[in-house]
């Protein structure tokens, strides 16, 4: 059985060959370590290992992971690493989201932006945001349409609190490569007006395509942590 620091470093690999072949920089590709369902004690292991940034879909979860890290490694060893919402963000959730995240991947509502924004803690850093983009059109998927981006991207940026980074998707399984170069454009014809600087998109199953459209984030679970546990936790 592979060890959490093994599978990290078979994905850094992964991530440099897509990287390379696509004829990018390697440095230029984050990896997103997705710890949903999956215990602290794996999240420390993946920390040892140098990982530091997290991704979490349930916001208790994700808050609960974070105290017995912060207990067990100390205040200040916790701090430095970085937790992204990625997952659906409901209401009243936004407060406990605005005071212990550093990235949010999955807004997509003025609504839910401007209540992050009202309820980010005073001395904390500017909240770093994506627009969730449902890029495939289904009706299962959260997100908004491609054509509504633009709006939704000029409300946020006008918001205190917040920082305005990029887009965030989830194609279809097995999306050819249509999907990955339509948002690739959107990004792209945004990016001057709004200085976009992040387009998360890719996992473990199509990290290699998303890479070679330009993803500069690529959130990876099941390849790092493996299969999810069948219990879901409480958002």
């Amino acid at each position: 059985m592979r060890s959490i620091h093994d599978n990290l470093q078979a994905v850094r690999g992964r991530i440099a060959h897509a990287a390379r072949a696509a004829g990018r920089d390697p440095g230029d590709v984050t990896l997103l370590a997705v710890s949903k369902t999956h215990p602290a004690a794996l999240v420390e292991q993946a920390l040892a290992s140098g990982q530091r940034s997290f991704g979490e879909n349930y916001v208790q979860e994700a808050v609960e992971k974070m105290d017995a890290l912060a207990g067990k490694l100390g205040q200040e060893r916790a701090r430095a690493l970085e937790w992204h919402m990625i997952g659906p963000l409901q209401s009243n959730k936004t407060r406990l989201v605005a005071a212990r995240f550093d990235w949010v991947h999955s807004v997509e509502s003025e609504k839910i932006a401007r209540r992050l924004s009202e309820q980010r803690p005073a001395g904390l850093p500017a909240l770093n945001i994506l627009v969730q983009v449902n890029v495939s059109g289904e009706a299962s998927k959260s997100g908004v349409a491609p054509d509504a981006v633009a709006a939704l991207a000029n409300a946020i940026s006008s918001l205190p609190n917040l920082k305005l980074r990029g887009l965030m998707a989830i194609p279809e399984p097995g999306a050819d490569a249509v999907r990955y170069q339509e948002l690739r454009g959107l990004y792209e014809r945004l990016k001057p007006e709004f200085r976009f600087d992040t387009l998360s998109v890719g996992m473990s199953d199509d990290l290699d395509d998303a890479i070679a459209e330009g993803s500069t984030m690529v959130r990876i679970g099941t390849a790092i942590f493996g299969a999810r546990q069948k219990i879901r936790p409480a958002a």
